[in-house]
């Protein structure tokens, strides 16, 4: 009897949009392999892999991480400002008014 499918959620959110798509992935099954069947569709078309940074709930992690059943393989999209900077940016907004 052949393994079943595992199913697995790619996501990805940005410019205030967020883009999933459902796989049915075989065991085996690498991040990477599913970042790739994901760009197979239309929502993620133009996803670079190679320049994304990628995890699993949260937690980023490598390429060749075996994923699991309903696992939630997350696309994070790079910071448009430092943290840091802009919690220093509003104190000093408020320090101002």
């Amino acid at each position: 009897m052949p393994d079943a499918l595992l199913p697995v959620l790619v996501v990805s959110a940005e410019n205030g949009q967020s883009k999933e798509v459902q796989l049915r992935v075989p065991p085996g099954t690498t991040l990477r392999n599913a970042l790739e069947q994901a760009r197979a569709t239309a929502d993620f078309a133009d996803l670079r892999i190679e320049r994304c940074r990628h995890g699993i709930f949260g937690v980023e992690r490598p390429a060749d991480t075996v994923l699991r059943a309903g696992d939630r393989v997350e696309i994070y999209r790079p910071l448009k400002v430092n943290p840091r900077e802009a919690r220093r940016r509003r104190a000093r907004a408020r320090d101002q008014d």
